[in-house]
Order: C-alpha cells, then structure tokens, then sequence
C-alpha cells in the first residue's frame, strides 16, 4: 500500500491542464438528472452545480485508482494501523458493523472488537430501557425524565447535533429531554442547572481518558449543585453514569451508577455511533432509534466501498474537494443545511473536518507544499440567507457550498399560506439559491449583478429519519477519511489542540518562568 503526496501524482497534474467548467452555459437539465450519486439511507448526492465535466471525473477517477482508496478504505476496515503518530487502529465504522462482512475479526489488547462494541451497544440498550420503562428510579425513588451529557469537543458537538436532528424524528411523549454541558465557562452548568430538576434527571460523564480539565471541572460542580439543592436523600451517585476507557481511573469508580467503555480506536469527532452517542441518545429517544441511526450509517459505510466514483458519494465528494482546494485554491466551505433540525450539523461538521484534515506534515512527518483541509462554517437555511449569503453571492471571494436538503418536512406539521405550505417555501429557496449561486444575474447596474459560477453541491433526501441522519454523519467522516488519504495526512490525531492545554496548565500553575503568559495574565486576571 503506498502512501504518496498527492502533487506527486500524474492524476493530479493532468488536473490541472483540465478547463474549468462554466455553469452559465453547462448548466442543463440533462446534466442535472445524470448528477446524482447514492449516499446510503435513501440519500444522494448531486455535483451539477460544480465546476467539472466528463474529463474531470476520468481523471478523478484515475487519481481515486493511483492513491488507492478504497484499498486504505478496506485497510482501515480490517484493522490494519492508519493513525500512523499515535500507532492506532481507527475503528469508529466498527461500531455500526462489520463492513467487509460478518467474518471480518479485528483484535487487539487481548479483544475482538467487533464483539467489544456490540457488547457495549447491548449494554447501553439493557440501561437505556430500564431508564425508560421506570425499573431504574433515582435516589428519591422518581422516574427519569431529563438527562444531561457532560462532554466536550467530540463528546458534545456530534451527540448535540444528532440529539437535535432526532427530536422531530420522535414522537414528544416518548422522548426525554436532553441536555448537554461542555464549556468550563460556569454559566453553561448553571444555564443548565435551572431548567432542571435534578430528583428526575440523569447525567452522562464523557472522557475517555478521565482527565479531561474541562468535563471534570463541570462533573465537580454538577455535584456541588446537587448538594446544594436541599432535597433530602438526593444521592449524586445515582443520578451519574459514566463513558470511558477501561483504563481510566474513572472506569471502575463507586461514584457513578455504571460505565460504558470506549477505548483509543475511536477518535472523539468519530464517537456519535459510539457509547459517546449511544447512552445519551438510547435513554432519550430509545434505543430502537438507535438502532436505526446505526442502520443509515452502515449503509453509507457500505456505499463507501464502491471503486467507480460515481457509484461513491463520499469519495466523489472528497475528489470534487480536492480540486476545488488544490486546483483552484479556495479556501473554505460552507454547509447550508436547509432542515433546522441539522441547526448544529454545521458545527459538528467544523471539528470532524478542520480537527482531521487541518494537518502541514504527511503521514511520515514531513512538510508539504500544498493546501489541505478547507475552513468549514454554516447555518441552516434560510436564516443563512439573510445573514452571510451577500458575501457568498456578491463577495470577492469564491465560496464553495455544500447544501443538504429534504422533500418532506420532519415533523409533518406545516401550513398553507400565500398559496404554498412552508415546506414548499423552504425547498422552492433551496433550489433557487443553487441556480442562482450557479448562474447568477446580469445587470447594467453592477451594485445588482451576480456573478454567478459559484459552485455547489447537494445532498438530497426523502426525509429526515434515523436510517438518513446516520448515513449524512457517515458520509462526510468518509469524505473526510479519503480526502485524508488523497493528501498523504493523518486524518486521525490532532495535535493541535495539545499546547494550548499545555500552556493554560502552566498559566494556572502561575506560570513564573514565562514573562508573556504573566503580561496577558495581568491583562486578564
């Protein structure tokens, strides 16, 4: 298996030679029906609004054979170590099955983890139904009816995002609600700890090493909280559970109701269809939802596999990203989902792409000479569209968007007005947003013109369910996964975030060695 930077790849540079395509005149019916590429979970994948053509998906193609990946896919699959730096496994698809097939056995420290993760999976499902059907009460003997996550960074922004996408989904009353604490700022605990009551509310500790400053710190002072509410008999022991790796010291702790382990294969911006994901969103939506959501990524994952790009949303997204980011060098992305249930979607996705792919050395340690991963924003639609749209449309600078949309609303719950129901508002702005992004508007007034070759994708589903909401999440990890592969980087540490650590331990610690740490403290403290 060869792991080679892509600029030194004759795909690459046949690349560049290739004309840009000009949606003005492009841009048909025809080339729009024969655009579409499955996702999994009943969604597709539609490129007509991007600027590439026949040639472009040959060569692309050709540059998907040459770095070879579907082979790291199937590699990464079956265990093999793909987190060179950390000489790590990476096994977050393992957790919604076994994509090569039932045979395939990945084992390590002393476990076949296929069945570790089912096991866990079966674990979480044994407590969330007992949570839901009133056999496990709180210490003063109340049913639960709220839980709160505390977690940061993977353990709070892909749970959040898919907390909140799921509500729709799920009838209210069988739904318990959900909270999520993450930021050390303590008015994020306490905005919390007034909207609960904490006699029917259950809390989820995340951290896989069970250190994590921040979490611990907001576990603290959920316990002080507790204490201090005056209720007799309340016991914080009973209203916590925690999720962590088997050798945290956290793992075998008397002050949690139980644990659920999660180990170093799995890279916290990969953990929703993990344990991470699994308890908090079992004990609020059931763990039939769950199940489901798993299904929808399986799906995706299986969809992955497929070697001709236009068979393999995932890859032939990660390829149209590469061209955007390394031939025509543009800089970010942004994600319009035009579903408020995806309002946090965006957000998850920014860390799952910027934390694995915001990478200046290959997977050998060494510098590179070429851009990789794009800064990724947005917000749904169409509140985007009386926000930062100006910019996309009339700007100076070329925005690439990758829309997400859906026939039917969620709920099912809408009216008529002015002769269309609000979801027929909300699909009729998508589709007018791409054209116009794509084509634009000549005007004699330049102030009123656009552009127009302002390229975008979109991802188009029936509805919003578990089984679609899955196989979005699995989509873009695998986007990012081969766009990983396609620039030779480590898609699965982040060293990144480690000195800042670093440093704010030192502050705390007084930090008397560093002259500039003391003059901001001064600043600030």
């Amino acid at each position: 298996m060869q792991f080679t930077n892509i600029t030194k790849l004759t795909p690459f540079s046949q690349l560049r030679k290739l004309e840009i395509v000009d949606l003005h005149t492009a841009l048909t019916p025809s080339r729009i029906e024969k655009a579409s590429v499955p996702c999994g979970g009943g969604l597709s994948y539609n490129w007509a609004s991007m600027p590439i053509g026949a040639s472009h998906l040959t060569v692309l193609q050709e540059l998907a054979n040459v770095q070879g990946l579907v082979e790291k896919y199937q590699a990464l699959l079956a265990g093999e170590t793909m987190n060179p730096s950390e000489k790590r496994l990476v096994l977050h698809h393992l957790t919604r099955g076994r994509v090569l097939g039932e045979d395939t056995s990945v084992f390590i420290d002393g476990e076949e983890k296929g069945a570790f993760y089912q096991e866990q999976l079966e674990k979480v499902t044994h407590f969330s139904d007992a949570v839901r059907n009133g056999n496990l009460l709180s210490s003063t003997g109340k049913r639960f009816t709220t839980v709160v996550q505390i977690g940061i960074g993977g353990s709070d922004l892909g749970p959040r995002a898919m907390y909140l996408a799921l509500k729709g989904a799920v009838e209210s009353e069988k739904q318990l609600k959900a909270y999520f604490i993450s930021n050390v700022d303590p008015d994020d605990g306490q905005d919390i700890f007034e909207q609960i009551n904490f006699e029917t509310t259950l809390f989820i500790l995340v951290t896989k090493s069970g250190t994590t400053q921040e979490t611990l710190t907001n576990y603290e002072m959920v316990k002080k909280a507790m204490a201090n509410a005056g209720v007799k008999g309340l016991d914080p022991a009973k209203h916590m559970v925690v999720v962590t790796s088997k050798s945290s010291p956290l793992a075998t702790s008397k002050e949690f109701l139980d644990a659920f382990y999660i180990d170093d294969y799995i890279g916290g911006r990969y953990s929703s269809t993990s344990a991470v994901g699994a308890v908090v969103l079992s004990i609020a939506f059931g763990s039939e939802i769950f199940q489901r959501f798993l299904k929808g990524a399986h799906s995706a994952d299986v969809v992955a596999l497929e070697p001709e790009i236009t068979n393999n949303a995932a890859m032939l997204d990660a390829l149209i990203g590469i061209y955007l980011r390394n031939i025509l060098h543009l800089p970010c992305t942004a994600i319009l989902p035009y579903s408020q249930a995806l309002s946090r979607f965006p957000a998850h996705l920014q860390q799952l792409d910027m934390e694995s792919n915001g990478k200046q050395v290959n997977r050998d340690g060494q510098p590179i000479d070429y851009e990789t991963g794009p800064i990724i924003f947005g917000e749904p639609g169409t509140n985007g569209q009386h926000s930062f749209y100006q910019l996309l449309h009339q700007g100076t600078s070329i925005i690439p968007l990758q829309f997400i949309g859906f026939k039917q609303s969620q709920k099912g719950k809408d009216i008529t007005f002015e002769g269309s129901t609000s979801q027929t508002k909300l699909v009729a702005n998508l589709v007018a947003q791409i054209v116009a992004f794509a084509q634009g508007k000549e005007d004699l007034n330049a102030n009123k013109r656009f552009l127009g070759n302002r390229y975008s994708s979109v991802i188009i589903g029936e509805k919003l369910t578990p089984e679609s909401l899955g196989a979005l999440l699995a989509h873009y990890e695998n986007k990012v996964m081969f766009q990983g592969f396609l620039w030779n980087i480590n898609s699965f540490d982040q060293e990144g975030v480690q000195l800042g650590k670093v440093l704010a331990n030192k502050v705390l610690a007084g930090a008397p060695e560093d002259d500039i740490l003391q003059a901001y403290m001064k600043l600030l403290f």
